[in-house]
Order: structure tokens, then C-alpha cells, then sequence
């Protein structure tokens, strides 16, 4: 009875925050980029490779995603769900994507090369939540939903792009796919029953991701305490081990 009404509370504020988050949305105007945004404190070239540590710091998550795609296709196989196995795959694609995406914005930041950082995070992104879906709530919720999230995620990045172009910058939808997750995800784990053990890998992912977004808002501050290394490249470091520590609690959890 108790796990019964837990689950209709999760339900509930899943409910709630998506009405909330998508009414904060669309109650503002378009929202253009900052081009503010590019500007990154670190810009030393070093090896002739412009912004250094922004760009070689993403090599981590080449690693990762690597890793992910080889344990995923090898007989000692992660303890994944084998009903949305793609959205792991997709996940862990989208990991080493972002190595080379990212890579490829900071050797020249701007809205332009922007798209190539974006639209594999987005890919990453919406599988982790379709597997949390999957294995919190629903098998089939996970299975269904993954390609319309996906979808969803590289539409956000498209139609903000087209709007830059116009003249018309709009971010809000790509505001909405990034920002309800991390709205959803908590409650999700909060409220309902994982069908694995080592629930709290989930848990130092979304720690792992709230340093690095600190990390990512003090990009100066850091660069300018520490001497050698900004906050933006210790946001790439930190993210790809929060994907890191993931890919080992894939390995080490079991069915419940």
C-alpha cells in the first residue's frame, strides 16, 4: 500500500512539474543565445589547437562511450534492460558524440558550431531518461517513449538553430527538454521502484551533473583560483566521470 501511494505521489508531481516548467516556458518570450555564452575565460592555444583544455577535455568522453558500446556488445554484458537495450546504446553513442561535438564547438565557439555540441548531448540526454523510465516505471513507458524523446531532443536544437537564423532566437524548447528531466528524474527516483539494486548511481549522476553545471557558472572564478585549469573544463571532466561512475554501477548492480 505504501510503494502504491508513493507511486500515485511520483505520478502526481511528474504531472505537476511538467505543467509548471511548460507554463514558465511559454509564459516568456523568445529567448535568444547570449553570445556571451562563448566567451570561456581559458582561450590559451597550446600545440596550435585554439581553447585547449576546452577542447581536449572532452576527450574523456570518447573514452566512456567507447567503453559503454564495447561492454554493451560483448559477452560480459552490463545488467541492462534487454527490452530498450537501444536507448542504452543511444545513450552511451551519444556520450562519445559529445567528445567530438563539443571538441568541434570549442575549437571555434559560436552558434553555429554550437549545433554540434548540442545536438549529441540531446541525444545522450533523452536515452538516460528514457532508461530511468524504463526502469523505474515502466518497460513499456521506456521502450515507447525513447524515440519520441529523442526526436524530441535534436527538434529542440533544429528550431532553435532556424530561429538564430531568422533573426529570432527562440530557446525555450530546447530549455524544456533540457530542464524538465532534471525536474522528473529526482521524483522518479524518489517515488518508485527500480527494478535493479545500486539505485544510487543515479543519484551521483545527478550530483555529478549539478557540480558540473557550478563549475560551468564559475568558468572565471575557478580559472583565476586555481591558475591552470577553468571551471568549464573541469565541467567536461566531472560530467564524463559521472558517466564513467554509471557505467561501473551497470556493471556491478543485479535484478532486484
Amino acid at each position: 500500500m505504501l510503494t502504491l501511494n508513493r507511486e500515485k505521489t511520483g505520478f502526481i508531481l511528474i504531472f505537476a512539474s511538467a505543467l509548471l516548467v511548460l507554463g514558465g516556458i511559454l509564459s516568456n518570450g523568445p529567448i535568444p543565445q547570449d553570445t556571451a555564452y562563448h566567451l570561456f575565460v581559458d582561450d590559451r592555444t597550446i600545440w596550435s589547437i585554439p581553447n585547449f583544455w576546452n577542447v581536449i577535455t572532452n576527450t574523456p568522453f570518447v573514452i566512456v562511450g567507447l567503453l559503454g558500446l564495447y561492454k554493451l556488445r560483448t559477452p560480459v554484458k552490463l545488467k541492462v534492460l534487454n527490452e530498450i537495450s537501444t536507448a542504452y546504446l543511444l545513450l552511451f553513442f551519444g556520450t562519445f558524440l559529445v567528445g567530438f561535438g563539443s571538441s568541434y564547438y570549442h575549437l571555434e565557439p559560436n552558434n553555429q558550431t554550437l549545433v554540434w555540441d548540442r545536438l549529441p548531448m540531446s541525444i545522450a540526454f533523452m536515452a538516460l531518461f528514457s532508461i530511468i523510465i524504463g526502469e523505474f516505471i515502466s518497460v513499456r513507458s521506456g521502450r515507447a517513449l525513447l524515440y519520441p524523446l529523442i526526436l524530441a531532443g535534436i527538434l529542440s536544437v533544429i528550431y532553435w538553430r532556424f530561429s538564430e537564423v531568422r533573426g529570432e532566437g527562440d530557446l525555450r524548447f530546447y530549455a524544456l527538454v533540457q530542464f524538465y528531466p532534471i525536474l522528473a528524474i529526482p521524483i522518479i527516483l524518489a517515488c518508485f521502484q527500480s527494478r535493479f539494486t545500486h539505485v544510487q548511481t543515479y543519484w551521483w549522476l545527478l550530483l555529478a551533473y549539478i557540480i558540473a553545471k557550478v563549475f560551468e557558472h564559475f568558468d572565471g572564478e575557478v580559472y583565476n583560483t586555481l591558475g591552470f585549469i577553468s571551471g568549464h573544463s573541469l565541467k567536461h571532466l566531472t560530467s564524463a566521470l559521472g558517466m564513467y561512475v554509471l557505467l561501473l554501477f551497470y556493471q556491478k548492480r543485479d535484478y532486484v
